[in-house]
């Protein structure tokens, strides 16, 4: 839980898709707001169920089918950040070591999945000042 704190607290306003195995899990905020937008289940982390004194909010997609929930996520408005496993978990010793390795938002989606065919998407960039690349 550390693990995903850190990538959290590195990427403020954005929903954080943590690679679990199969699974993208998402926690606390991020899980609730996932959970009604997705329409997936809540659940929890935690000994007693989502009642319980330690009980950490968990929702979660299955990453297969991951493109879809992206793309509801991004049609609602939210920005995206997805934190991938860069280590085979079955080498790892000890935390498996991961990377947010994309951010998505919905003025920067490029991804052909997760547009919508009959509609355009539009993207526009805007510079000022002299470019001293």
């Amino acid at each position: 839980m550390r693990q995903y704190q850190q990538f959290k607290a590195q990427y403020p306003g954005y929903v954080l898709f943590f690679r679990m195995g199969d699974f993208y899990e998402m926690f606390w905020e991020d899980a609730q707001l996932a959970a009604k937008t997705l329409g997936v289940t809540l659940t929890s982390r935690s000994r007693g169920g989502l009642g319980a004194d330690d009980a950490i909010p968990m929702a979660g997609v299955p990453f297969h089918a991951v493109d879809g929930y992206l793309r509801k996520m991004i049609a609602a408005g939210h920005r995206v950040a997805i934190c991938e496993q860069t280590e085979d978990a079955a080498q790892a010793k000890g935390v498996i070591n991961r990377e947010v390795v994309r951010l998505m938002t919905p003025g920067t989606l490029t991804d052909d999945p997760l547009l919508e065919g009959s509609a355009d998407n539009f993207l526009a960039a805007l510079g000022t000042g002299d470019y001293q690349g």
